[in-house]
């Protein structure tokens, strides 16, 4: 089997594993537990929040764990809404959004909430310019994305950051597709809240990570004991933030080299296929993105008939976001690029990761250009 879906979740990194294990057999103590075996864990749980915390430029005591990327963006959202629930609020994000996003929105847009969603360009980015000229005197909340999970664009976080500073407007990233892949430093993007999710570089499911600025508040997603700094009660998922915390460092120290050599997959996987398939589109940035990540659109066929028949080959990709999977709809995002809907579901996404190999390149191209052919010869 070839895996070409990492944007949708990936595999555990072997020595992040070896390192939660302990964590599922002898050292299953209770965090909040007074004892050697809860205070181990607990030792445990604020490591990994100081290796979060040096993976993306932050204090300790801004990182806050939750079960994954979309509980951690849909409580930004709502508890901001909640803080300024008695007066009139204004949020802008982007229509490329992943939908914790923008269900978070269209729910807040029933209780009264405007929400203004911004427009992109064909290669799938934000404009700075468009931000600025939404902002209202109510706006309270900016929330776009970092990099996109289905086309891979990175956005301009930086600038629309710099652009708020002297605003009274926060500022919220979801990075789940960018930490571990993509530099990320709070500072830098010049950030208020953002949000990631450790099973989006190799480490385990069930762990989301949520960055709060110094000196901001929000209100208790669950309630009950005091763990993480009180915001969110019940018994941690060690083993789970553990692995979370590893692979972040580990994530980090490989980027350099992992973003030389997936780059150049992708590359040689474009060219490969468009040796023989021409017509073949690539949908959004063709620069500021992801480095292994890429959506091609093959215009008359069904992106969901290629992914079908590169399955039966043993090759894993996908036609969207794993979200949406099994709805008959067309994408969100290349809609947003001004695709028709035709086009919009002749798209695959095929996203390598650190278990892929060279190797694997000249294979997903010939049975993406057999597929392709197959297809179009029973038409």
């Amino acid at each position: 089997m070839i895996y070409a879906d990492n944007a949708a979740t990936t595999k555990i990194s072997d020595s992040v594993f070896e390192k939660m294990l302990p964590f599922l057999r002898e050292q299953y103590g209770n965090a909040s537990s007074q004892y050697s075996l809860g205070t181990k864990a607990k030792r445990a749980v604020e490591q990994a929040r100081k290796q979060i915390a040096l993976a993306i430029g932050a204090e300790l005591s801004e990182i806050t764990f939750t079960s994954g990327g979309s509980e951690a963006n849909s409580w930004v959202l709502r508890c901001i809404a909640e803080t300024y629930r008695t007066e009139p609020m204004h949020i802008i994000t982007s229509e490329i959004e992943h939908h914790s996003v923008l269900n978070a929105c269209h729910t807040l847009e029933h209780g009264g909430v405007e929400v203004t969603y911004l427009p992109v360009s064909a290669e799938g980015q934000v404009s700075v310019a468009d931000v600025e000229a939404a902002i209202r005197p109510h706006t309270k909340l900016i929330s776009i994305m970092l990099a996109n999970n289905e086309i891979g664009t990175v956005q301009p976080i930086a600038e629309i950051g710099q652009l708020l500073k002297d605003k009274s407007i926060l500022l919220h990233t979801d990075a789940v597709q960018a930490i571990g892949h993509i530099p990320v430093d709070v500072i830098t993007l010049n950030v208020d809240f953002l949000t990631g999710s450790a099973h989006k570089f190799n480490g385990a499911k069930g762990t989301g990570i949520l960055f709060k600025r110094s000196g901001l508040t929000l209100s208790p997603l669950v309630f009950g004991g005091e763990q993480e700094h009180g915001l969110r009660a019940g018994t941690e998922n060690v083993a789970s933030i553990v692995s979370a915390g590893y692979a972040a460092e580990e994530s980090v120290g490989l980027m350099d080299d992992e973003t030389k050599r997936l780059s150049a997959m992708v590359k040689d996987t474009v060219d490969g296929i468009r040796e023989k398939i021409p017509c073949v589109r690539v949908n959004g940035d063709s620069v500021s993105r992801l480095p292994g990540t890429v959506n091609l659109g093959f215009d008359g066929v069904s992106g969901e008939s290629l992914m079908h028949l590169l399955d039966l080959k043993g090759i894993c990709v996908s036609t969207s976001s794993a979200c949406t999977a099994g709805k008959d709809e067309p994408s969100h995002v290349l809609l947003a690029l001004g695709l028709s809907e035709q086009q919009a579901k002749s798209a695959i996404r095929i996203s390598y990761g650190r278990y892929n190999t060279y190797g694997e390149v000249g294979k997903v191209v010939s049975a993406v250009c057999s597929a392709y052919a197959k297809i179009l010869e029973n038409n």
